[in-house]
């Protein structure tokens, strides 16, 4: 069963947008997925009840900000949305679960010497050999000098960067119906299938 865990301790990165729409790639290739959220907003959770019986079923287990519990066997794939501010024992909890960590980021100096700091400490965990670390940079348009600022930064850390996704309000409409892009025809979201691409092979991984 590989466990996804999407983290970033910084708030307003994209944790939830990103969390959605790995459990919903998961789901479209036909594995049972759960999907778990350990925010105090429970952003995720309120998508998965506006999720429409007729989408592909995603599932989720009992899970709180204060208890990082196990997921049930019963699935075959697992993605956990996490909280800002994610850290000592929990951090450590939830890395045990951890197969994979996503790291979403954005071309802010704040958000950039946030994650260095987390990416640190992630490095220094007792299990961080045995992880796959992954990084998205979210709502990035290439044409401006942050977005520079972000090359250059994760140029730096010497983990993958699986992909850029663009700043669209397809992810916007789309989480208000309980979708992903992996939900609708192709041809509405052709720009945004592609840049998942790449997140798409690290996953398949």
């Amino acid at each position: 069963m590989p466990v996804v865990v999407v983290a970033n301790p910084k708030g307003g990165v994209g944790k939830s947008t990103l969390s959605t729409n790995v459990a919903g790639y998961f789901a479209s290739q036909g594995h049972s997925v759960m999907l778990g959220d350990a925010d105090r907003q429970q952003s995720s959770a309120l998508w998965l009840k506006l999720r429409p019986e007729a989408a592909r079923p995603i599932a989720t287990w009992a899970i709180s900000h204060d208890l990082i519990a196990r997921p049930p066997r019963d699935a075959s794939h697992v993605v956990l949305d996490t909280p800002a501010g994610l850290h000592g024992w929990r951090f450590k909890d939830v890395l045990k679960l951890a197969d994979k960590v996503l790291v979403p980021l954005q071309p802010s100096i704040f958000d950039i010497y946030a994650t260095r700091a987390f990416l640190d400490e992630l490095a220094e965990t007792r299990h961080a050999d045995q992880l796959d670390i992954g990084i998205v940079g979210m709502r990035v348009d290439a044409r401006t000098i942050a977005a520079d600022k972000l090359h250059e930064f994760v140029d730096s850390l010497g983990l993958p960067v699986l992909g850029y996704l663009r700043d669209t309000q397809n992810y916007i409409h789309l989480a208000a119906r309980g979708l992903t892009v992996f939900d609708v025809s192709p041809s509405r979201v052709e720009k945004d299938l592609q840049q998942w691409q790449g997140i798409c092979d690290w996953l398949n991984s």
